[in-house]
This record gives C-alpha cells, sequence and structure tokens, in this order.
C-alpha cells in the first residue's frame, strides 16, 4: 500500500457539531427548494442560480461569525467580478449590433448607387416624353386657335334669328311642342359634355395639393419605418434577454399595432414552451384579443387563426370560445375548419366546437358548413329554419348534406312539407342516392319508416312527390324487393298501376316507347 493510501486512509472526517449540522442541512433544503421554484438547474439560467447561492452565502457568513471579515471580502471580489462579467457581455451585445450595422452600409451604399443611376436614366427618359409632349401641346394650340375662330365666325353667322334652326324643318321650328322637346334636347347635350369635362380636365391647383399631400404621406411612411425599425429592436433585445412577458406587453401596447404581425408570432413560436411557466405565444394572443375593442378595426385574419390555432394547441377551448364570442376578430373559413377539425378529433368538446364553426361560417356567408355544423349538432328543425330562411340551397347541395350528415329525421323533414311549404327533396331520389353511395343502411331505415305507415302512406308520399318519375319510383320498387320490403314493393308497385294511362315497362322489351304509357 502507497503512502498517500495509507494518508488517505488516515485522515479522520471533521467533526460537526449539532448546531452545524442543523444548519448546513437547512442551507441544503432552501438550495434544494429554491432552485425547484425556479425551475432552474445547474445548467439552467445563470443569474438565478447565482442569486440562491449568493443568499446562501449570506447567512454562511451570518452565521460563522469568526471568519466573517474574510468571507466578506471574499463575496465581495466575487460580486465585483461576476458585475464585470455581466457588465462585458452587455457591451459585447452592443457591440455586436453596432458591428452588424457597420458591416451592412457599404452593401446600402452599393445599392443608393445603382438606385441614383436607374433614377438618372429614368429622369432622361421623362424629360425626352416631357419634351415631345410639349411639342404634341403647342401643335393642339395652334389647331384650337384656328377651331376657335371658325366656331366664333359660325357661331355669329348663327345667331342670326332669320335663319333656320340646324336641324329642324320650318314646321317644327314654328311648334312649340318640338321647340320644348329641342330644348331639353340641348339642355340634357349641355349637362352631358359639363360632366365630361369635370372628369378629363381638373384645376391645376388640384395638382399641387395632391404634391403636398404626397409629401406629406411619404414623410408619414419614413417616420412609420423608422419607428417600426426601432421597436423591433427593443423587442428581439428583450427576446434575446429571455424577459418574454416584457416582451408580450412591448408588443401589445406598441404604437400603431407595428408589431401586431406574422413576424411576432413566428418569433414567439420559434421560443417554444417554458417548463414551469405559460406559452408566451399564449400570453402574446391572450393580450392581443383583449385590446380589441380599443381599436377601430377588428384583429386582421391571419392573426385570428393563428391565435385559434394556438388556443386549441394548448388545450384552451374556455379561451377560444371567449375570443370568438366576445371580442373583435376577423373570422375566415380557415379558421371554422380548424375548429370543426378540433372538435372531431376531440369528442367530448365536439358540440361547443359546432356551435363554435358555426358563427364563423355563418360570419363569412358560408352557408353550407354552417348548416352541416346544425345539423351534426342534431338540431334539425334549427337546420330546416336556416334552409328556409336563405333560401338558395340545391337539390345537389342538400344531397351533399345527407351524405355528410346521414340522419334519418334530416331525411324525413327534408322530403315532407314543411311549414306549409313543398319538401325540399324528393323521398325516392334520395333512396336511390343512398343507396348509389354505399349508404344502404340509411336507405333501408327510410324504407323501414315508411313501410309502417301501409299503402295509404305510400300513396300519399308518391303523390306529392312532384321530382320523382315513375321509372325511378319502379327502381325504388326493385331496391324494396332486394332488400326484404316484399310488401313495401308491392305498395309501391300498385300505386304506379292504379295512376290513369300507366302501365309497366319490361326490362327485356327494348324496343317500347318509354312514352307510351301517356297515350296509352
Amino acid at each position: 500500500m502507497s503512502v498517500q493510501e495509507i494518508n488517505k486512509h488516515a485522515v479522520l472526517p471533521p467533526i460537526i457539531s449539532g448546531s452545524d449540522k442543523e444548519f448546513l442541512e437547512k442551507m441544503q433544503r432552501y438550495i434544494i427548494t429554491e432552485t425547484e421554484r425556479v425551475c432552474c438547474n445547474e445548467e439552467g439560467p445563470a443569474d438565478e442560480y447565482y442569486i440562491i447561492y449568493r443568499n446562501v452565502f449570506d447567512k454562511v457568513i451570518e452565521y460563522v461569525t469568526a471568519y466573517k471579515s474574510i468571507l466578506t471580502s471574499i463575496k465581495k471580489e466575487y460580486d465585483t467580478f461576476i458585475e464585470t462579467i455581466k457588465k462585458g457581455q452587455r457591451t459585447a451585445f452592443y457591440l455586436h449590433g453596432k458591428l452588424k450595422v457597420l458591416a451592412g452600409e457599404p452593401t446600402a451604399l452599393v445599392y443608393h448607387r445603382k438606385r441614383i443611376a436607374q433614377l438618372q436614366a429614368k429622369m432622361g427618359l421623362i424629360e425626352n416624353n416631357s419634351s415631345k409632349i410639349q411639342l404634341q401641346i403647342n401643335e393642339m394650340k395652334q389647331v384650337r386657335a384656328k377651331y376657335d375662330t371658325k366656331e366664333e365666325q359660325y357661331c355669329t353667322f348663327c345667331k342670326d334669328p332669320l335663319k333656320p334652326i340646324p336641324g329642324m324643318t320650318l314646321q317644327e321650328s314654328v311648334s312649340l311642342d318640338a321647340l320644348t322637346k329641342y330644348l331639353k334636347h340641348l339642355e340634357g347635350k349641355y349637362t352631358e359634355i359639363e360632366e365630361l369635362m369635370s372628369k378629363k380636365y381638373v384645376p391645376i391647383q388640384r395638382k399641387a395639393d395632391l404634391d403636398e399631400e404626397m409629401t406629406v404621406v411619404l414623410e408619414r411612411r419614413d417616420s412609420t419605418e423608422n419607428l417600426n425599425n426601432e421597436l423591433q429592436f427593443r423587442f428581439n433585445e428583450l427576446i434575446s434577454l429571455g424577459e418574454y412577458e416584457k416582451a408580450v406587453y412591448f408588443a401589445v401596447n406598441g404604437p400603431r399595432r407595428i408589431l401586431q404581425n406574422i413576424g411576432t408570432v413566428n418569433k414567439f413560436k420559434a421560443i417554444g414552451k417554458i417548463r414551469g411557466k405559460p406559452s408566451p405565444l399564449l400570453l402574446f394572443f391572450e393580450a392581443v384579443f383583449s385590446i380589441s375593442h380599443a381599436f377601430r378595426h377588428p384583429v386582421d385574419a391571419g392573426l385570428t387563426l393563428e391565435g385559434i390555432k394556438c388556443g386549441l394547441s394548448e388545450k384552451r377551448l374556455d379561451l377560444v370560445i371567449n375570443w370568438v364570442t366576445q371580442e373583435r376578430l376577423t373570422f375566415s373559413e380557415e379558421a371554422g375548419d380548424v375548429i370543426f377539425d378540433y372538435g372531431e378529433q376531440n369528442t367530448y368538446n365536439k358540440a361547443k366546437c359546432l356551435a363554435l364553426a358555426q358563427i364563423i361560417y355563418s360570419e363569412c356567408g358560408l352557408h353550407k358548413k354552417a348548416l352541416l355544423c346544425l345539423c351534426k349538432q342534431g338540431q334539425i328543425h334549427g337546420a330546416m329554419e336556416y334552409i328556409q330562411q336563405f333560401k338558395d340551397f340545391t337539390s345537389d347541395d342538400l344531397m351533399q348534406l345527407i351524405k355528410l350528415c346521414p340522419n334519418t329525421e334530416l331525411i324525413q323533414c327534408l322530403t315532407k312539407e314543411w311549414n306549409g311549404k313543398p319538401p325540399y327533396l324528393s323521398f325516392g331520389l334520395a333512396v336511390l342516392h343512398l343507396f348509389s353511395v354505399d349508404m344502404k343502411k340509411v336507405g333501408i331505415k327510410l324504407l323501414q319508416g315508411i313501410s309502417k305507415g301501409g299503402k295509404d302512406a305510400v300513396e300519399h308520399l308518391m303523390i306529392t312527390d312532384p321530382f320523382c318519375s315513375l321509372e325511378k319510383w319502379q327502381e325504388v320498387a326493385n331496391i324494396c324487393l332486394q332488400n326484404g320490403f316484399d310488401q313495401l314493393s308491392n305498395d309501391i308497385m300498385s300505386v304506379l298501376r292504379s295512376q290513369a294511362g300507366v302501365t309497366e315497362i319490361s326490362e327485356e322489351d327494348d324496343t317500347v316507347n318509354l312514352m307510351q304509357h301517356v297515350f296509352w
């Protein structure tokens, strides 16, 4: 065994008193509790980690009175060193930004020189065009001067009361009715010429006003760009320092809502989730939507869509409900589709999502999708009133509706009279459509329901159905026969035979005239 190993085993551990042991355990518990509370570890945020151990160091200094002076000096040196490091980091961050600005100056100079060359070339073209236009103006002035001279001579000649009025016969020139009609014609032509002149020609002072307005607009644009750049720099600085809540407050309360855009949303998306703290992106949308009432214009469609997506991804349907029903937002079809799809995937909240999607679809004028939401909620009577209110649903739209929402009650309401009005769909065509799109079960339920009413119900249904032809009813009878509804098939065929002038069409007779039964 070596000397070092002997010495290693020979050293006795220090004897710790009971009070010292209790103090050390208390400090250890304090360190563990505080690090867990601020959600940091040894590789976590340096500032929070440093503050915790600085407090422990202070408590140790107070407890160990014999070494208080030397420990205080050591702590002071450490604090000075750490403050120097922080100051160096801030200086390096500032110099890094300044270096980026200086690095971009040569590129900006090249672009400015290129722009100068382009503008000089454009000025040359404008000057050439201006000289050509000036020549044309001089020529037109000469022609106009000649025309004015001739017009003056003509007008002087026309003022002679002894001469007849141009375009009127002698008999019309002495008729009061003809003269009144001709006067109205001249007044109308005069009004037309005045309107044309007001549109074609603008006073020269208007050009000066437009130039002044353009100058004001350009100045406003420059000031807005400068403000935007300044706000963006402050916002990026807060993000880089990890001050996310301050960054949210700064972005939401910035002037002219400059930072309320998709670029800001993408920056918060890049941060992601922080353990133990709310999502910065969700905080941003909560603040934006909560103050939307204070602005004249609502939140635009892009931010509205992103906010709804964020709320649903964080499983905060309660926030989305409040935003949709209370705040001033700009809805879109995409926003309704996102909520609709979320409800399809989450059956527990499906009813709430369908109601929200219906609100959005109605606001956007997407009546087909709003009607589908009503039907999926089981509000059949509300759906029928919606159809009756808008009156722009075609039979194809309703056929697509029963395909997406194969509700038996809905199909029965659509194929019967509603509030004294004829049915919107044919029962026979609806049954044939369901069997053609592999929705046999729904079709069988409909056949079961109509078969319970007997022959009288079948006859009433066939007579009041103005859309289904006799040939289509024969197809329905064949479907009934194939699916075990023999009595219903017999009832349909009996009604068809009882109709005056109707004969059954044989499938084997290919030469039969389809209109033969009309003249039989």
